[in-house]
């Protein structure tokens, strides 16, 4: 079994994928630690025995407490891994929605040391007073109220320490897991580990990037700035840096306290419709939306004033990525199995022309499953969940994008139909997507495609011939090179490649019987039985060869 002691020797790493086999031996994945060679790495480090544990859990359920106990960087991956529905089952998904990203908090006198190394001054510099007593506290980072010198009420975010020699230590491990997971766990590379534990490092370095967020929270600003509806914390630019953010202190009732809303006077339809069509505003007019407004992240403020908090997640869509997603919404109102289809094709980059007719009708099948019914009772997310999975059969896969818009619309969902039972979000996505279409056809939208396309033409005429004067250059020298994509034939070069292999096999064998007979013949001693032993030896081992050969060629024609 291949070991991992042979990818870090490092003590560092050897304490954490030791941590690593425990937590899985303890949940009862020992199979999947033997698979990744981490029970015999434990053994190596003669550590204590682990033991795997008898519990009447789900091995979901095990799988998500299993994640939360190996630590931030784990549950972040489960988190962004419960988006996509198109590689695991609905109820690990569902399971994977649970996870908690809530720590204990560090100590307040440590987060104001971090604050006056960040800025190089003592505390009372920086601020009026500084609360040592966190207000929250997760993963990556936890806020503190504080006042300014100019006695601005604000709330500073700072990254927990060693959190990034922690979270770098973590995403090589994933890295490498992910590795032998494509190479030993079966099934495992149709899911791409590597390639979604890379799209995760990139996603989470950014959001432990506070400066990265600071930008975030002022281009929403500049966006939404002339809106009533919505306010954006102002950020304190001369107060933030990587490992800290000051932003301005917002007072407001979480979206999820429904009583405390109702005594306020907040009307809850509103507040749903008003929520919807700020995510929809974001993603269809501005293609950059917030892409984590669950409940904790939603506070709403006198006058039905939204406001979104924790802006290290965000969404950027293109204009073309827009424009297919508003025809996908169409497709969906209309029931239109050729617009669904067709928008699939343009968001994936599908090109298997051939089998087009095939994905269709089963577009047409999931239509009828899903939207013959009343809009109040299609759930987005869900649908959209479904149309993933449905499309991986004919091995079409959406981009990342895809999910992480899919996460927020699912979540905005949910949050519309907690303060109003009666939400449809695609009532509130059907007008965003029709004013895109028909900006896509107006005037302006026409002629400014036309403009991009002369200018793409013009450069193709200017570059044109020295391409061709290239080509030509190439082909007088004979350095044209032709390559040919063959495809089809592995299961014919896999075939090829044993029976050559069984025919050299059987070329040694029969020379090492041949040679035996040679040898019993000469009389060479030392004998016993009156028989050369070097034959006696070629023949028992011809006759393993032989059984090997034999035993071979007999499974191959039962697989």
């Amino acid at each position: 079994m291949h070991s991992l002691a042979g990818i870090h020797k490092t003590v560092r790493h050897g304490h954490r994928y030791r941590d690593i086999a425990g937590v899985l031996l303890k949940y009862g994945f020992g199979d999947l630690a033997v698979t990744l060679g981490l029970r015999r790495y434990l053994r190596f480090g003669r550590l204590h025995p682990i033991t795997e544990v008898e519990t009447p859990k789900t091995r979901h359920e095990r799988f998500r407490l299993a994640l939360e106990e190996l630590g931030p960087t784990f549950v972040k991956l489960g988190q962004v891994l419960s988006s996509r529905h198109d590689i695991l089952s609905e109820e690990l998904a569902l399971e994977l929605e649970k996870l908690q990203d809530t720590v204990a908090p560090f100590s307040g006198v440590e987060a104001r040391q971090i604050v006056e190394r960040e800025f190089g001054r003592p505390i009372h510099q920086l601020f009026a007073s500084f609360d040592e007593t966190p207000l929250a506290s997760a993963s990556i980072a936890q806020v503190h109220r504080a006042v300014t010198v100019a006695g601005d009420d604000v709330v500073v975010k700072v990254r927990r320490p060693h959190v990034e020699t922690v979270m770098e230590l973590d995403l090589a491990i994933m890295a490498d897991l992910a590795r032998l997971a494509e190479r030993f766990v079966e099934g495992a590379r149709v899911m791409e580990p590597v390639a979604i534990v890379r799209e995760f490092s990139r996603l989470f370095r950014r959001e432990c990037d506070f400066r990265t967020e600071a930008g975030h929270m002022q281009r929403f600003a500049t966006l939404f700035a002339a809106d009533p509806r919505l306010v954006v914390p102002r950020v304190y630019r001369d107060l933030t840096s990587e490992r800290v953010l000051t932003m301005e202190y917002m007072d407001g009732i979480k979206v999820s306290h429904l009583a405390e809303l109702r005594a306020q006077g907040a009307d809850l339809d509103e507040l749903a419709r008003r929520g919807a069509e700020l995510v929809f505003e974001q993603v269809f007019t501005h293609g950059f939306y917030h892409a984590d407004p669950h409940p904790g992240n939603f506070l709403i403020r006198p006058g039905n004033v939204v406001c979104f908090l924790d802006y290290g997640m965000v969404g950027v869509l293109t204009l073309r990525y827009r424009e297919e997603l508003g025809n996908l919404i169409l497709g969906f109102v209309s029931r239109d199995e050729r617009r669904i289809t067709a928008a699939v094709f343009r968001l994936s980059g599908y090109t298997d022309f051939d089998h087009a007719d095939r994905v269709e009708a089963d577009v047409a099948n999931f239509i009828g499953d899903h939207l013959y019914r009343s809009l109040r009772d299609i759930r987005v997310g869900c649908m959209l969940n479904e149309l993933s999975r449905l499309l991986i059969v004919h091995g079409i896969r959406l981009p990342s994008d895809f999910f992480v818009l899919t996460k927020a619309l699912t979540t905005i969902e949910a949050v519309g139909r907690m303060l109003s039972p009666d939400f449809d979000l695609v009532e509130h996505a059907q007008p965003f997507a029709k004013r895109l279409a028909q900006q896509r056809l107006s005037v302006r939208s026409l002629g400014r495609d036309l403009f991009n396309a002369t200018l793409e033409f013009q450069s193709l005429l200017r570059e044109l011939p020295a391409d061709a004067r290239e080509i030509l250059s190439l082909l007088k020298r004979g350095e044209v090179r032709v390559k040919l994509d063959h495809r089809g034939l592995e299961d014919l070069i896999s075939t090829h490649d044993q029976v050559s292999k069984r025919l050299a096999f059987a070329i040694v064998l029969a020379a090492l019987i041949v040679g035996s007979s040679i040898m019993v013949l000469s009389k060479i001693p030392p004998l016993w039985h009156e028989i050369p032993i070097v034959g006696w030896i070629g023949f028992v081992v011809s006759g393993l060869m032989g059984f090997c050969l034999l035993y071979s060629i007999v499974r191959s024609g039962h697989e």
